[in-house]
């Protein structure tokens, strides 16, 4: 006879199981992006190691990629390690994959402190950190917000930088933090998550807020990843140092690693994400 389970790992399962169900019975298509009611939203988080200079760098990230976009029809895409000519492949990706509704596409390109200017592939395109939403066609205004950490690790020429989008019915975020420094990294996860997401989330809290990064901290690590994420909020990870973090009041009923087939030293992270929210008034956000 075995054991019986721990109450906790119960609960987990339990609502782990409500939340197939109801990802089961929704339609297809109704993944919840700007969305009143009750809905689905599928967040994936990749790092494509696609500058050209790092040795994890194959040249097929970005096609793998797309296909992986293809094959799991995300609402939101987080992308770190990237070429800015990346993002505008990838946003194609998307739009073939998502019919209906407004899919948008941001970039941020890393600084560079020798030069004051942008860090670059080496292809010469500005190497950064992207996002790619899908938003219902309600969601006319959304905003991009962007900005550079103010704590930075002083011997990496690399300037790490966060990039937002703001629209009525969700916000999301994304970032690749220091990885020369775990406590510089610390200090920038603190700022993310406790300065800027409530800032651009502003008003317009009631609409979830979504970040996918590679934090370059790990759950159980020195420092650890979950003392920077506030009270309430949802963490995910890969088993790694890749992370989604999801606003209090939405449940992430499922993560899974995607296999990137060797064309990058990380898997892809997929989170599905349940929770109930409201398009405020117009102009309210």
């Amino acid at each position: 006879m075995q054991p019986a389970a721990h109450p906790a790992r119960r609960v987990r399962r339990v609502l782990a199981a409500v939340c197939l169900l109801v990802v089961a019975g929704l339609p297809a298509g109704s993944s919840g992006a700007g969305a009143t009611g009750t809905g689905t939203l599928r967040a994936l988080q990749m790092n494509l190691c696609n500058s050209g200079r790092a040795g994890c760098y194959t040249g097929r990230a970005v096609r793998q990629a797309a296909d992986v976009i293809a094959a799991e029809a995300p609402d939101v895409v987080t992308l770190n390690e990237i070429c800015r000519d990346d993002v505008v492949t990838l946003e194609r990706a998307l739009r073939a994959v998502r019919t209906g509704g407004t899919v948008i596409s941001a970039f941020q390109a890393a600084g560079d402190r020798p030069s004051r200017g942008p860090t670059r592939c080496n292809n010469g395109e500005p190497y950064g950190i992207g996002l790619l939403i899908r938003l219902d066609d309600r969601d006319a205004r959304p905003s991009v917000h962007r900005g550079t950490y103010p704590a930075q690790d002083l011997a990496d020429p690399e300037e790490r930088v966060w990039l937002c989008v703001r629209a009525a019915g969700l916000h999301a975020c994304t970032t690749h933090l220091a990885n020369t420094s775990a406590q510089v990294a610390l200090a920038q996860c603190g700022h993310l998550l406790g300065a800027v997401v409530p800032g651009v989330r502003g008003d317009a809290g009631s609409a979830p807020a979504v970040v996918g990064g590679d934090l370059n901290l790990r759950a159980g690590g020195t420092p650890d990843v979950r003392s920077c994420v506030p009270a309430g909020y949802r963490r995910i990870d890969d088993g790694a140092r890749q992370q989604i973090v999801a606003s209090s009041g939405v449940t992430i009923c499922c993560r899974r690693s995607v296999d990137m087939r060797g064309t990058t030293d990380h898997p892809a992270l997929l989170a599905t994400m349940i929770r109930s929210w409201s398009v405020p008034p117009p102009g309210r956000y």
